[in-house]
């Protein structure tokens, strides 16, 4: 379980889905037994003291009326596409569970950015910007081999890393049907490698949790 601090108050927790129901259950002991009611998100916990947990939905999982049947739709196995991206460096994969049946890692050499001036740092400038391009179009091929076959049969497209580069990647034509899959959340992941798109595929199952305390 990871937690961090969250924008407007509160915090972001990550649990695990086999240990949701437990969560649960601790978070009533603490707070006192709390009402549930259903949400866009998933499900909003309301307890007696005044603390709320937003449990929201794993990628790919119905919309549920309650809480056992929350529980049951983020521990149930389902096809989860993985795009990662960063820099010239790319990861695609299908998961099933934490499982990796289909997986693949690209790296595109991209020059970094350069303290010269003048023209020769517009001549590094553009370099890289054909570089990034070039990393950009590799990229969305890759996807295209790997990923778009599987569209059909995903219950959802998680990506990580770099926002921007993920959306150049999915800007093309081509990956639309993946688009749509797109998940809301967006894995912080380094620089990807097949231990990031392994991690990745465990990150992308978490129930995200906004807990706030009483005031």
């Amino acid at each position: 379980m990871t937690s961090r601090p969250a924008a407007g108050g509160g915090r972001w927790v990550e649990v695990d889905p086999a240990r949701i129901a437990r969560w649960v259950a601790g978070f009533a002991d603490r707070h006192g037994p709390p009402t549930v009611t259903g949400q866009e998100y998933g499900l909003l916990l309301a307890a007696p003291d005044g603390a709320t947990a937003e449990l929201h939905r794993p990628p790919g999982a119905p919309a549920t009326p309650d809480l056992d049947a929350f529980v049951g739709q983020a521990v149930a196995s389902r096809r989860i596409g993985l795009l990662l991206a960063r820099k010239g460096a790319v990861a695609v994969g299908v998961a099933e569970g934490e499982r990796l049946p289909v997986h693949k890692v690209d790296t595109r050499y991209v020059q970094g950015r350069t303290a010269a001036g003048g023209w020769s740092q517009q001549r590094f400038a553009r370099r890289r910007d054909n570089q990034a391009k070039a990393a950009l179009g590799e990229a969305a091929d890759l996807a295209v081999r790997l990923l778009l076959p599987e569209a059909g049969r995903l219950a959802a497209l998680v990506v990580g890393g770099d926002r921007r580069t993920v959306d150049g990647i999915l800007a093309d034509r081509r990956l639309a049907p993946l688009a749509a899959l797109r998940a809301e959340r967006l894995l912080d992941v380094p620089e990807p490698r097949y231990a990031v798109l392994q991690d990745a595929a465990t990150a992308a199952r978490a129930v995200r949790i906004l807990v706030r305390d009483p005031a």
